[in-house]
């Protein structure tokens, strides 16, 4: 990557390219093809010009233009510009005559035999107004350029900044939102088995260690998430009695992308919650199948009729945090649906992740 100290050289020596194309080009190429030796005056002139031109073009980049005309000082900022283009003749005449040019000239072609080629307007000088005007339109528009890059980037900094401070909030609700229903559901199992809430304090210990030091990056390789969803689901189950069933398929994985943690939770959370019942039997099945570069979760579980739940009802803090996090993460890269079976005994959720290829291939 190339420093500013790199990029401030690199400016520095294309502006000073820049002069010198500029002045052989407009100022000492066609003096040159004259075929006459030209008295040391006129390239004094000529250098005298090439500086004002010079003055005028960082005058009206680095003062007029911010101080003017991005301060909505328009009219201003255009009759300064008349005046600079108005004086400049004045200002090369009084070089002219001063170096006693006039005469020189014509002695240089005289003594040669060539015509002299035909004087500017002694009143006008055309070609300087040009000139100069050219110059500020250049320096103008670069100018305003540097000020839309510039403005560009203070934007998407400020943009980047307040996402990132929105993902810690909406990670600090969740993470709490996590703790407070597991501990929760560990608190009862301790009234029922203690040798198995000894269990589950462990597991706990171990998912608190990954959300508090390995998720600090904001991404994780996917074979941790599943290793802390297989930990998350082996402590619901905990508490489960013999009549619900719970199936998790791992994905199978040729690589170990990276990918956002705590996405899939919430909605993992949410079959626990809805599709268990202590008197009736039911199932939760939960799979993560990844193919290409399309990671996909499907969680499938059972509902009743005392805790039916609808996809307009599907809610609740944990799940309108990661809808929040997955359009600042996935903008246009995932795919959300959750949905009643036709005969009304189960509610399928499906959440799809399109990978790129640097999370793919980042293990």
């Amino acid at each position: 990557m190339v420093s500013s100290k790199s990029r401030s050289y690199i400016s520095i020596l294309l502006h000073v390219f820049s002069w010198l194309l500029f002045a052989f080009v407009l100022l000492f190429h066609q003096p040159l093809s004259w075929n006459i030796t030209l008295p040391f005056q006129f390239w004094i002139k000529q250098g005298c010009i090439l500086l004002m031109l010079i003055a005028v073009f960082y005058v009206n980049s680095k003062i007029l233009v911010p101080q003017l005309l991005l301060k909505n000082k328009t009219l201003t900022f255009v009759l300064v510009i008349l005046a600079i283009a108005i004086f400049a003749g004045p200002f090369i005449k009084v070089i002219d005559n001063t170096l006693n040019l006039p005469a020189l000239m014509t002695k240089a072609f005289n003594e040669l035999g060539i015509p002299r080629p035909p004087k500017r307007s002694d009143k006008v000088d055309v070609f300087l107004i040009m000139m100069t005007m050219f110059m500020v339109g250049i320096s103008t528009s670069v100018t305003l350029i540097q000020k839309w890059q510039a403005d560009k980037q203070s934007r998407e900094a400020l943009e980047k900044e307040k996402i990132g401070s929105e993902l810690s909030f909406l990670k600090a609700q969740i993470n709490p939102h996590f703790f407070f229903n597991t501990l929760n559901n560990i608190y009862a199992l301790t009234h029922v088995d203690v040798e198995k809430s000894r269990k589950a304090l462990h597991k706990l210990s171990r998912m608190m260690r990954y959300l508090l030091y390995e998720t600090q990056s904001g991404i994780t390789p996917l074979s941790k998430e599943v290793s802390f969803i297989v930990d998350y689901i082996e402590l619901m189950k905990l508490r489960l009695n013999d009549i619900t069933t719970v199936m998790f398929q791992e994905p199978v994985l040729k690589s170990d992308p990276q990918i956002a943690p705590m996405l899939f939770l919430p909605y993992i959370e949410n079959a626990f919650k809805y599709g268990v019942s202590t008197t009736e039997p039911s199932e939760i099945s939960i799979s993560l199948e990844l193919q290409d570069k399309q990671l996909t979760m499907t969680v499938k579980n059972s509902i009743f009729k005392n805790n039916a739940v609808t996809a307009d009802e599907y809610g609740g803090i944990g799940l309108s945090n990661t809808k929040r996090r997955l359009e600042l993460l996935y903008p246009g890269k995932h795919t959300f649906s959750a949905h009643t079976t036709e005969d009304a005994q189960a509610f399928i959720v499906n959440l799809t992740l399109t990978l790129n290829d640097t999370e793919l291939h980042s293990s």
